[in-house]
């Protein structure tokens, strides 16, 4: 696939002179930000179909009204136009925005066959990661978010854009998306300088939101095996070394049905010993808990070896008071399935045990406080062994990615690119139906084999079963 970079731009918030500050606007991180700050970028590529799709529409029409209401939407979501800065006199990195800070937007075109890229069937990782863009990133500042707009020529165009989670997470992330789409499409029917976004997309800046023990962010800032290059010692901003990525890579987008979703946790009451109290099905515990199986399984047989699950809880709900859903910035957590080995796993009733050990996991969020889980983290992560199976997920199943309707039809595919940096996969909602969940995932050529296989006949053997 060649791709060819027509143009890079920097995007600046839209401005009221009335009323917009010379000062900088400086956020504070809060405890859930700390978590985030050497984390690498979450890249994602959402693909749109277009009917009327010559190059002289896409370049008169939509490109220029994607990056008006780009600059307009920024206005309201400033901070992704800032830095993440640290200061040698500040204990702790900050958000910073001044009034010349802008968004890089890359455009480029792509000769490749947009339905193929863009479908949920099986492809090279290659061709999607050159979708998204990087963020600039240096010890002491780095970018916060970026844009790259690809053409497919009489096919259609993706946006992929990579993103600092030290902003916000992933409820912020699709607030902002949507928003954007929101305005962009009220552009195709009249002209608009700042315009209002309706409540449920108004982002909510104030970091005093979040109410924790005091005490926690020290927690944090003292793992200085995480806010330390390993080499020297020194502070960084700089995320940790991942590796060189492999070329075999690729990529599947599965489809669990509602009626799937349901065949397994019929399964899940069926062959558990426990009560049916005692176990906790929701849609997102039956899913990741049915692919972290299939996952141990498709790594080998060893028994002894240990493994580990990795999830970000959200806590709006959690906090006294609770965070508004509109809160720009981060309220999630990780939360890790600790000193497990692979044995419970690789059975029959391997599955099982995933879900009554995620499930627990899952319901005792609401008995246990940040201050315990912030603890359990900690102790957590310096106890995990060399050579430890990780997994973790990523998204979640109510994120409405698929309402993001820029004025040319909902997307036909979204997918958070950056998992092939570490072993994650991804859930979301369906497209095109209510219920069940998309799983995105990333492997090796000959490890997608084995978990396909996996995968698949584990489906057959519980349809067999009702």
């Amino acid at each position: 696939m060649a791709l060819k970079i027509i143009k890079i731009s920097r995007v600046s918030p839209a401005t009221d002179s009335s009323c917009d500050s010379v000062d900088p606007l400086v956020l504070p991180l809060t405890f859930f930000d700390l978590r985030w700050v050497r984390s690498h970028p979450t890249q994602q590529v959402i693909f749109y179909k277009l009917f009327k799709s010559s190059r002289e529409f896409f370049y008169s029409v939509i490109l220029p009204r994607l990056e008006l209401s780009l600059s307009l939407v920024l206005h309201h979501y400033i901070p992704y136009a800032g830095h993440l800065t640290w200061d040698p006199q500040n204990p702790k990195p900050h958000i910073v925005v001044f009034g010349h800070d802008t968004v890089s937007l890359t455009v480029a075109e792509s000769d490749a066959d947009f339905l193929f890229i863009s479908s949920k069937g099986l492809r090279p990782q290659s061709e999607l990661r050159v979708l998204v863009p990087e963020l600039s990133v240096s010890c002491d500042s780095t970018s916060l978010y970026s844009l790259q707009i690809t053409l497919f020529p009489n096919q259609g165009f993706c946006i992929g854009l990579a993103e600092h989670h030290v902003v916000k997470d992933g409820v912020g992330s699709i607030m902002f998306i949507k928003s954007w789409a929101h305005i962009c499409k009220l552009l195709g029917h009249r002209t608009l300088t700042l315009p209002c976004l309706p409540k449920d997309l108004t982002p909510i800046l104030d970091r005093t939101l979040i109410n924790v023990p005091p005490g926690l962010e020290s927690k944090i800032m003292q793992s200085i095996w995480y806010f330390s290059d390993e080499k020297d010692g020194k502070r960084t901003l700089r995320p940790p070394p991942t590796g060189h990525i492999s070329t075999d890579l690729v990529r599947i987008t599965l489809q669990l049905t509602q009626e799937k979703v349901k065949n397994l946790k019929e399964q899940a009451k069926r062959e558990s010993a426990r009560s049916l109290h005692d176990l906790y099905l929701s849609t997102f515990v039956v899913t990741t808990a049915y692919l972290w199986s299939c996952l141990v399984k498709t790594r080998g047989d060893s028994e002894e070896r240990p493994v580990l699950f990795m999830y970000a809880a959200d806590f709006r709900n959690r906090l006294d008071p609770p965070v508004p859903e509109r809160y720009f910035g981060n309220c999630v957590f990780p939360i890790g399935c600790f000193g497990y080995k692979a044995k419970p796993f690789l059975g029959r009733d391997g599955f099982i045990n995933a879900i009554e050990i995620l499930g627990d996991s899952v319901k005792s969020l609401g008995s246990q406080g940040i201050e315990t889980l912030c603890e359990l983290y900690i102790d957590g992560t310096k106890q995990v062994k060399p050579g430890t199976q990780v997994d973790s997920v990523s998204g979640s199943n109510r994120t409405g990615v698929y309402g993001s309707d820029f004025g040319w039809g909902k997307p036909v595919n979204h997918e958070i690119v950056s998992i092939d940096r570490y072993a994650a996969f991804t859930i979301s909602e369906r497209r095109d139906e209510i219920g069940g969940a998309e799983i995105g995932l990333c492997l090796k050529k000959s490890e997608m084999d084995t978990f396909m296989s996996l995968f698949n006949y584990g489906l057959d053997i519980i349809v067999s079963r009702i």
